[in-house]
């Protein structure tokens, strides 16, 4: 590890894949008093399938953890958009397989979480990761910051409520503590109208094996991709999959989400009926929803981008900062991305805790408002929704409906937007090459 002089003490509040990767970026780079605090009082593999694209997967090379996002995740190969009809409008390599370094992987958030979490109980210790501590509020002055927690179920004090140090990162997600008192008229996030259910269920293979759907258009969207490179081994495919459907009209003022509960299993019968018959990629949808188990309801939301992160010794990471829309599959690389730029600004001006933490604000704030704009526009997804305006009852060759240049345009300005540009990506691999051999970093024992 680099030699610090001087070890600010840093205090981390969440455990979700932007803490973890913060505290592991920031051990990379030197610092070793660094203590997480989670609201949750047990962290196990909830959740279903996220995408870590080549940027923040290069991050997470440099950080020694290929070996077992290998062993864990899918190397994802490639990306179909279909019409509602199953017509093919794109297909495209991704990762590796599109000319990167290093590849994009598939992989279940909560499997990837709790890589992340051995990761940092091997290189920070057990005692680094406090449990029952939900944020509730912090004092500052200028030599230090206090923070304090309380107990999730019962509201009392959390044992470590009152501890100072020197930085606290506020990485508690889309309904922040710290960005609550930051910007107390800000209110609940920005509902999108649109309903999220999502399943995962292991069956046969299909397509590449490691191939990526997505089908429909703005207010009915299909998506699926498998995840588990131990299913793969097996010869299976973990499917995680999501189905998509506008629940509220585009022009209802009202945008405070659904209250929902996204660790209870919802009824199916409440969307799979628009489903029925749709047909793409080798799959059929209502056969993926009917022999799926349980199936679990998210309000797609975000929120508007704000003026700052980042005040006197605190700042915001992740969705704490920058909550946006899951299009793209981006927001779990952007929160990696903010951890390896904040990780760079503290080592650089370890003496001056806000201006490191007002650089890393000026780098990363700009491009993640400019993505959750993006992403409200559709981002990628855009071309679903050009070819249902144009050929509302399919097509036999997409280049009849959307000329080939401007097909391909909208994909190339969001890569160049969200940051994962091949030229860049690759670049900066060679530049880093063997950083994590020099660091001595290596993949959590028991996920290789």
């Amino acid at each position: 590890m680099p030699y610090l002089s001087t070890q600010p003490k840093i205090l981390i509040a969440g455990a979700g894949i932007g803490g973890l990767t913060a505290a592991l970026s920031l051990h990379a780079a030197g610092f070793t008093d660094i203590q997480i605090f989670e609201a949750s009082s047990t962290l196990t593999t909830l959740g279903v399938g996220i995408n870590v694209q080549p940027s923040a997967v290069l991050i997470l090379r440099n950080l020694g953890l290929l070996e077992a996002l290998e062993k864990t995740g899918i190397q994802t190969a490639e990306l179909n958009f279909y019409n509602r009809h199953g017509d093919s409008i794109l297909s495209e390599p991704r990762g590796k397989y599109a000319g990167y370094a290093v590849p994009q992987f598939s992989i279940h958030r909560g499997e990837f979480q709790m890589l992340l979490l051995s990761a940092v109980k091997e290189r920070l210790g057990e005692e680094a990761v406090h449990l029952n501590h939900a944020l509730t509020g912090f004092e500052q002055n200028e030599k230090s910051i206090t923070a304090q927690f309380s107990q999730r179920r019962d509201g009392a004090p959390a044992e470590l409520s009152g501890i100072s140090g020197d930085v606290l990162i506020a990485a508690d997600g889309i309904n922040s503590t710290a960005r609550r008192i930051l910007y107390p008229n800000e209110g609940a996030p920005r509902f999108s109208g649109r309903m999220l259910w999502r399943g995962c269920l292991e069956r046969e293979p299909y397509l590449t094996g490691a191939s990526m759907v997505w089908a429909g258009h703005a207010d009915q969207k299909f998506i699926a991709y498998p995840i588990s490179q131990r299913s793969a081994d097996k010869g299976k495919s973990l499917v995680n999959w999501i189905a998509e459907l506008r629940i509220r009209g585009k022009d209802d003022k009202d945008l405070t989400p659904p209250k929902t509960d996204w660790t209870k299993a919802v009824d199916k019968s409440v969307f799979e009926g628009p489903f029925e018959s749709w047909k793409c990629g080798g799959l059929e949808m209502k056969d993926l929803i009917d022999k799926t188990d349980k199936v679990f309801e998210f309000p797609m939301s975000d929120r508007d981008p704000v003026e700052h992160w980042s005040f006197g010794r605190l700042t915001l990471l992740g969705d704490a900062a920058h909550a946006m829309y899951p299009i793209g599959s981006n927001g779990a690389s952007q929160a990696i991305i903010d951890a390896e730029t904040l990780a760079k600004h503290l080592k650089a001006t370890i003496l001056d805790v806000a201006a490191a933490l007002k650089a890393y604000e000026l780098e990363r704030l700009p491009p993640t408002a400019k993505i959750v704009m993006a992403n409200r526009a559709n981002g990628p997804d855009h071309v679903l929704q050009m070819a249902e305006e144009r050929a509302p009852d399919g097509f036999k060759n997409v280049y009849d409906v959307i000329p080939k240049e401007e097909l391909e345009a909208i994909g190339t300005v969001y890569k160049k937007v969200a940051g994962f540009e091949m030229e860049s990506v690759n670049l900066k691999a060679k530049e880093t090459e063997g950083e994590s051999e020099r660091l001595r970093l290596k993949s959590p024992r028991d996920w290789i």
